[in-house]
């Protein structure tokens, strides 16, 4: 095999393999530049990995606080646990978040490996997924 015509952003030559009857690697084949696109578009809205951490962090704070409030009398037990169920919503709500973002690159990579496999022969042993789990 050979290695992809492309060149990186930083002026590099490309190092990954090329495909099969084709000079490019997946992500420099002119022909899934579409794909590509699509991708990157969708990433560039769901905010980052950042973001939920940070959310989380901040409401392990909060209930921290309020709990530490409730125990010195600073916060009225009733206030505390109204305050803490909604918390508690915020933080079911920031979990679905990230489990959906998630949901959303395995579902990216699944398209990148199958556009990938689109390319191969079918291995005899087994097709496509036999010779990429014999590869690597």
């Amino acid at each position: 095999m050979s290695s992809c015509s492309g060149i990186r952003a930083d002026g590099g030559r490309c190092r990954a393999q090329a495909m099969r009857k084709s000079e490019w690697c997946v992500g420099h084949d002119p022909d899934k530049a579409e794909a590509r696109h699509r991708r990157a578009s969708k990433g560039g809205k769901a905010g980052g990995r950042g973001r939920p951490q940070r959310e989380l962090v901040d409401i392990k704070r909060r209930l921290s606080d309020l709990a530490d409030g409730v125990l010195t009398g600073e916060v009225e037990t009733g206030v505390g646990a109204v305050a803490s169920q909604i918390l508690n919503v915020f933080l079911r709500a920031v979990s679905v978040e990230l489990k959906a973002k998630e949901q959303l690159e395995l579902i990216e990579r699944m398209e990148v490996l199958e556009a990938s496999l689109q390319d191969r022969p079918a291995d005899r042993r087994g097709g496509h997924l036999c010779r990429v789990l014999t590869v690597g």
